[in-house]
């Protein structure tokens, strides 16, 4: 936890005033997007029985959703602000939307946490971050846009901090607290996303926001001892160039040798490495590294800076995933990671539905033993949703053979399976300028019939194939003694619907199938398919929208189209019970 004396926190106090209530999105085309709005989504259709509504992932019941933003646990209950249109399915009239929950799986809202009231912010309450002060006292930092339309850093606290459930805010009489000024050298059209906040041995905050100069994205960096009076630093946490602007940073330390358990973020040690996550506007994915962090020169310096290389650097999610937000769940010592899934539907189809956006299932978040990369997993909360376990025994699948999971509602389901014992010899080389995964996805999809692979599962499938989503694995022989393990999500046949974007998503898998076993958890939610590899080493959220595999006419296989045998060690489906999301 983090800074504040009890008289800094009085003057806090007496510096702030108002009800906070609503936030925005992430251009600074926030006039023309809100007057579209009115002109098209202003009335939204009912969400009621539509088949591509999520059964357990969290959405409201209608209206445009973006950016997690300060998600926090607070005298035992989650809160999740994020970026909402009360007014339709389209970006705009964005406000900061407040729901709360005591498990991260079932949700109830609560009244809008902020919007733009005041000149810091008239027009447009963008993304932020909570920081806990040293005194227990929750404090959001969070980008407002002034009748200049340049963005500014704003602070609110709550009104009432006996409340759990944090249902009124209070903005800071000085806002903004930190603008563009010639003499800092701001971009005030890119400066934006505070993140979480964190202390130094000096007892000085530091907090960073996304930046960029030309092509060069940074973090910029900020000290404040009193966390309303901030100074910028002579030069960014870090910076790379050609990434473009970096949206939604975040910055926090993880415990060295495969432990679980989550740091706050102001943790220093030995045995502390830090992370440094960016949404890239460029590519609109969320990339991060591993480095270290030098809490005297304040610079970080990752082990390898993929950022640079921003096409194969290390990624959350390589499928649909954006605006991703940690935080430190100090009631289960873990941290939590919670991201945003973006429409693969036309803007026309999400006006006629109602609603856009959808997130993900929280994740535990943790760095590898391996100390190369991090790790996720599902909420341990989720699994209390899930119904009486169907289980496949142990079985080989002979090449081009598929088996259905039955007696599994296979429109919203979790599966876990687990594929061994691998004749590795039969593998096929892996040739060398074959670097782009995403790309070899997508000419080598599921009914391109390899050696050791494909093999998986077919979800959200007709009765006739005539549409399907494939998650599996391809193994190939890199040299003599090494194998690469690709990993897929081929939504080409999802659809018969060819106006929905049906991208094919591919990583590589960093596992020796040699001495582990090959690993797969499929979370699939309707629209959904959140895939997890290698015990979580690596996912891909797909989103899809079935015009025959909806509701019980979906069906769920396990399939292996190469010509190679391979076994399935153990395949556990769950039907998933419906979330409490109002």
């Amino acid at each position: 936890m983090a800074s504040l004396n009890l008289f800094s926190f009085f003057a806090l106090l007496f510096l702030c005033h108002g009800a906070l209530h609503l936030q925005a999105s992430h251009h600074h085309v926030y006039s023309r997007l809100q007057d579209g709005v009115s002109a098209v989504g202003s009335s939204s259709s009912s969400s009621k029985g539509q088949p591509y509504r999520t059964g357990y992932h969290f959405q409201p019941p209608k209206n445009w959703i973006n950016d997690l933003s300060g998600p926090m646990i607070y005298k035992g209950i989650y809160h999740l602000f994020y970026q909402y249109n009360p007014k339709g399915a389209v970006w705009g009239n964005i406000v900061w939307a407040h729901s709360t929950s005591t498990d991260l799986i079932n949700w109830t809202p609560q009244g809008y946490g902020i919007y733009p009231s005041h000149p810091s912010d008239i027009n447009g309450t963008w993304s932020g971050s909570t920081t806990f002060l040293q005194d227990g006292t929750p404090a959001i930092l969070y980008t407002g846009i002034n009748p200049k339309n340049q963005q500014v850093q704003n602070l609110a606290v709550p009104k009432n901090r006996s409340d759990p459930y944090l249902k009124d805010w209070v903005k800071n009489l000085k806002n903004p607290l930190m603008a563009p000024t010639p003499q800092n050298r701001i971009n005030a059209s890119s400066f934006r996303d505070p993140t979480t906040a964190w202390m130094g041995r000096d007892k000085i905050w530091r907090v960073i926001i996304g930046s960029k100069v030309d092509r060069k994205g940074m973090a910029v960096l900020y000290t404040s001892k009193d966390f309303v009076n901030w100074v910028r630093a002579d030069h960014p946490l870090h910076s790379t160039d050609g990434t473009g602007m970096w949206e939604c940073p975040d910055f926090f330390p993880v415990l060295v040798g495969g432990y679980k358990n989550g740091l706050d973020t102001s943790k220093l040690g030995p045995k502390v490495k830090h992370v440094l996550k960016v949404s890239l506007d460029d590519t609109k994915h969320d990339h991060y590294t591993i480095g270290n962090y030098d809490p005297i020169k304040d610079v970080y310096t990752p082990d390898h800076d993929g950022l640079a290389d921003k096409d194969f650097g290390l990624r959350y999610d390589y499928g649909k995933y954006y605006a991703s937000k940690t935080f430190f769940d100090s009631s289960m010592n873990r941290r939590i990671l919670l991201g945003w899934i973006n429409e693969s539907s036309s803007v026309v189809d999400d006006i006629k539905k109602g609603w856009s956006g959808v997130h993900t299932i929280p994740r535990t978040i943790w760095l590898h033993k391996s100390g190369k990369q991090l790790v996720q997993w599902p909420v341990k909360e989720l699994e209390k949703l899930r119904g009486k376990p169907v289980v496949v025994p142990t079985r080989v699948l002979n090449g081009g053979s598929k088996v259905e999971v039955k007696g599994v509602t296979a429109v919203q389901a979790d599966v876990e399976m687990y594929f061994g014992k691998f004749d590795l010899s039969r593998a096929e080389k892996l040739d060398p300028s074959w670097t782009d995964p995403q790309l070899i996805c997508s000419r080598m999809g599921s009914s391109v019939r390899g050696k050791l692979g494909p093999f998986g599962l077919l979800v959200l499938g007709s009765k006739g194939l005539e549409e399907y989503t494939a998650v599996f694995y391809r193994i190939f022989k890199a040299s003599d003694s090494k194998y690469v393990v690709l990993m897929c999500s081929d939504q080409s046949k999802s659809s018969l619907n060819n106006a929905n974007d049906k991208t094919t998503y591919g990583t590589f898998l960093d596992i020796d199938p040699i001495k582990e076993m090959l690993s797969l958890r499929t979370l699939i939610d309707h629209s959904i398919v959140e895939s997890f590899g290698g015990f979580g080493k690596s996912c891909i959220t797909s989103r899809v929208y079935p015009t025959l595999a909806i509701d019980g006419a979906a069906h769920l296989y396990a399939f292996n189209n190469g010509t190679q045998h391979v076994r399935i060690a153990r395949l556990t489906a769950w039907s998933m019970k419906k979330a409490h999301i109002a």
